[in-house]
């Protein structure tokens, strides 16, 4: 695979408006009887070190809870994700910094992880702007598809590489980010498939984030092609 391929700011969110209307396909997948399924998208062709993983930590047990209750079981045909390991924000992430904003990419997607096998899209939406369009849509997708006893199976996200391109004096910083995410697969409440499964992806994505208020908030997203 070669470097990642860093495409002009203007084309990257040109590019966001048609990203949000494929992605928005997620709004009726599931609302009775089977829906073409979504494009999928192209396997980009990046490539570079692995330097951060938004991987989900592993699910752990508290003491006041009982033992089978904190068993994290992953959704499937036959009922919805249970116990979810919760991501926890890392100090870093809370830094203005390069390394600040790159631990920060990574908890977002664990963020946006935690929604697709959840449907519990507030942390997620805390940590994005509205002027993302993309984040919006793709949350509000989420939600939808985990109403009237409906659920997601798969669609967790990892993030093999994060090169962020710091710039001191600029109010915006931006990201390329390696974005692989799971199949996708749409159940309806009596346990049918409400559409055609989403492929997995292998996309390289431009993020772009703001530093405000003592915290970083994610301004726009998009796919570089």
């Amino acid at each position: 695979m070669s470097r990642l391929s860093f495409a002009t700011f203007p084309l990257v969110l040109a590019r966001t408006g048609a990203i949000a209307a494929a992605l928005a396909l997620l709004l009726t997948g599931c609302q009775g009887g089977t829906t073409p399924s979504a494009p999928p998208s192209e396997p980009s062709t990046t490539t570079a070190s692995p330097t951060t993983s938004a991987s989900l930590p592993a699910a752990s047990a508290t003491p006041d809870s009982p033992p089978t209750s904190a068993v994290y079981k992953p959704a499937d045909a036959k009922g919805k994700a249970e116990n979810v390991p919760v991501p926890v924000m890392p100090e870093l992430a809370k830094e203005n910094s390069k390394a600040g904003l790159e631990a920060f990419i990574g908890y977002w997607f664990q963020s946006l992880s935690y929604a697709y096998e959840t449907g519990d899209v507030s942390r997620a939406k805390e940590l994005s702007s509205e002027s993302c369009l993309l984040c919006i849509d793709l949350l509000s997708g989420v939600a939808t598809n985990y109403t009237d006893g409906r659920w997601l199976v798969g669609g967790q996200y990892r993030t093999p590489v994060i090169e962020v391109l710091w710039q001191p004096s600029a109010a915006s910083q931006t990201a390329k980010v390696q974005v692989l995410q799971q199949q996708i697969m749409y159940m309806n409440t009596d346990g049918t498939s409400g559409r055609e499964p989403t492929t997995a992806t292998n996309d390289a994505a431009a993020i772009f984030g703001v530093f405000n208020n003592g915290s970083w908030s994610t301004t726009d997203l998009g796919v570089i092609r």
